[in-house]
């Protein structure tokens, strides 16, 4: 009995490793075979480490990029401003072309020179909207001359170094501008009103076809601080006071003054 049973253990085990090998031949040899055994029971732990592991490695090559990803996002914000003040350029020139027409040597500004700086700095309070750009005196900015960006005009360059400047935005209460609309027959004042409460209009004739919606842009008047045809603001309310003669106008600046990167300074003085 003994015998016949330690027989049909022999013949069991070496049926076993037959199968094995047969097995093994038909998945590409032993050591193939051993290969596809090891996948089999590792493919879990290789899993679940790839799943665990690919977040990581993008968190990583995530903030590795990020500030590629904002300089590139600011300097995309500051082409599609230039292509904004463009459309809002060209429309103020074609409104005040008449008047435009009638005056000798007064460039448009689609002619000018411009130097384009990055702003190093921002300054900006209630009292005082100010910023401070990377380009200065060595690459012809200077004190008096416009700046634009982000669809409209800025401000002004108020100081210089040979390497920056300061320019007083737009907002600042300090600053005035002399505007015109339409035909360009009439010529109004705008005034900064704080960095959080835009632009406002004094004093607008009642004869004056104004109202909301209108586009205002420099009117390049003798002794002005700004060529002809600069875009401005846009009339947000229009205000007439009981028993007055004249409108009220509430304005918001064209240009993003609370996304400001990129700033385009043009060569420009008054007595050019």
């Amino acid at each position: 009995m003994a015998t016949d049973r330690t027989r049909r253990r022999t013949w069991t085990i070496g049926a076993t490793v037959s199968v094995i090998l047969v097995v093994l031949y038909l998945s590409g040899g032993v050591i193939s075979g051993l290969r596809t055994a090891a996948n089999i029971v590792t493919s879990p732990f290789t899993w679940t480490v790839n799943e665990i592991a690919r977040p990581i490695g993008h968190m990583f090559a995530g903030a590795i990029n990020y500030s590629d990803v904002v300089s590139q996002n600011q300097k995309l914000r500051a082409e599609l401003g230039r292509a904004e003040f463009k459309a809002n350029e060209a429309w103020a020139e074609n409104r005040q072309l008449e008047q435009l027409s009638t005056q000798l040597d007064v460039p448009f500004v689609g002619s000018l020179p411009t130097v384009t700086a990055q702003v190093s700095a921002l300054s900006p309070t209630n009292f005082a909207a100010t910023v401070d750009i990377s380009k200065g005196g060595d690459s012809g900015v200077m004190v008096g001359m416009p700046v634009v960006a982000n669809g409209g005009l800025v401000g002004i360059v108020t100081a210089t170094t040979p390497h920056g400047a300061t320019v007083r935005l737009i907002s600042d209460v300090k600053s005035l501008i002399g505007v015109t609309f339409g035909s360009g027959n009439t010529s109004i004042v705008v005034s900064g009103q704080g960095v959080n409460n835009g632009l406002g209009a004094t004093s607008v004739p009642l004869t004056s076809s104004v109202r909301a919606g209108t586009v205002l842009s420099t009117n390049g008047l003798d002794g002005g601080l700004y060529p002809p045809g600069l875009p401005v603001a846009k009339v947000s309310k229009v205000t007439l006071t009981p028993g007055a003669a004249t409108y009220n106008l509430s304005l918001h600046p064209l240009a993003d003054l609370r996304n400001l990167f990129y700033l385009d300074v043009v060569l420009w003085e008054p007595s050019t």
